[in-house]
This record gives structure tokens, sequence and C-alpha cells, in this order.
């Protein structure tokens, strides 16, 4: 999973709307959406803000599911 994908998982299993967690991390409700379309980098404070409004640790943000595991 991309960056963004795991931004919209997360924000989703909280019942935020991207509105919500612009607020909560003082950005634009359009960034949110860039993000998790990728088409905009995440800051790595940004990322700490998220991942402490989301309740998770940052490396949930980061982490790719995708790959295979030895």
């Amino acid at each position: 999973m991309t960056i963004g994908a795991n931004l919209k998982r997360l924000r989703l299993s909280k019942n935020m709307s991207q509105a919500d967690l612009a607020k909560a991390v003082s950005v634009t409700q359009p960034m949110i959406a860039q993000i998790e379309r990728g088409t905009k980098s995440l800051t790595m404070e940004l990322g700490r803000e998220i991942s402490e409004v989301l309740e998770v640790p940052i490396d949930a943000l980061l982490e790719d599911s995708t790959k295979q595991t030895a």
C-alpha cells in the first residue's frame, strides 16, 4: 500500500472525514485528498501530526502491505 492508501484506511477506521483530519492538523481538505491520491508528498512533520491525531505509530502510515515477508 502507498502512504496515501494507508492514510485513507486509517482515517476511515477512525470515522474521520478528510475535512475532520485536515482541521485537526491545520491543513486544507484538498491537501489531505492530494496526499491520499499520491499527488502531494507527506512531510515528516505532517506525518507525525497525523499519526498523533489518528493514534497510530508513524510506521502505520509508511508500511507497505504489498511486500512479501520471508
